[in-house]
């Protein structure tokens, strides 16, 4: 006989877990994910509006630009932290592209030239701290990318909130990857394939 069991996760406690081994010693568990309600979901607006809250007053000190969208989002709920990284994973993995490699100054894309990936990546990062405006601008236009600048910090922002608020360490992988290539319809006309590793 199969008994179904429906409990919200956040009540899912060491507790609660020994009481059910106890019950059902040699049961079997299987854990089904409902699709979340979408409420408490961060929207695309809410994303952009936290990193309009970086405070480039303080450019030059990068802790202290990033520390007031760190401080949002350890304020808000978990949840968010995890839908800030998933929105920003979509955003760099859009421009992760040769269109947009061939336009970031001294570091751009040469065939046959050595290329940083962690160089473009930072760059990508710039894009999205700069703004939703100058980030669709970029998407359209890929020679608006900015020149040999980067903001890798953004990077960590979701794993500081998450460590700050929660006392544990960070170890989530959003859907999208970001590393340079892993779009492979971004590079494409390259004519190569690249191993990620």
């Amino acid at each position: 006989m199969t008994n179904v069991i429906k409990l919200p996760l956040r009540n899912v406690t060491q507790d609660a877990l020994r009481d059910l081994q106890e019950k059902y010693p040699n049961a079997e568990v299987q854990i089904s994910l409902a699709e979340p309600e979408p409420d408490g979901l961060l929207t695309e607006d809410q994303f952009w509006d936290l990193i309009a809250l970086l405070d480039w007053s303080k450019e030059g000190d990068d802790d202290a630009v990033v520390e007031p969208l760190i401080a949002a989002l350890a304020a808000g709920p978990i949840r968010q932290i995890y839908d800030f990284a998933d929105i920003l994973s979509q955003k760099l993995y859009a421009l992760d592209a040769l269109k947009y490699a061939l336009h970031i100054g001294e570091s751009a894309f040469k065939p046959d030239s050595y290329f940083s990936v962690d160089v473009f990546l930072y760059a990508r990062c710039c894009v999205v701290a700069n703004g939703r405006k100058y980030y669709e601008q970029v998407l359209q236009q890929p020679e608006m990318m900015p020149k040999d600048m980067d903001f890798e910090p953004l990077l960590y922002v979701a794993a500081n909130a998450y460590e700050r608020k929660t006392g544990r360490d960070w170890d989530y992988v959003p859907p999208y990857n970001i590393e340079t290539y892993a779009n492979e319809d971004g590079w494409v006309e390259t004519g190569r394939k690249f191993q990620l590793s």
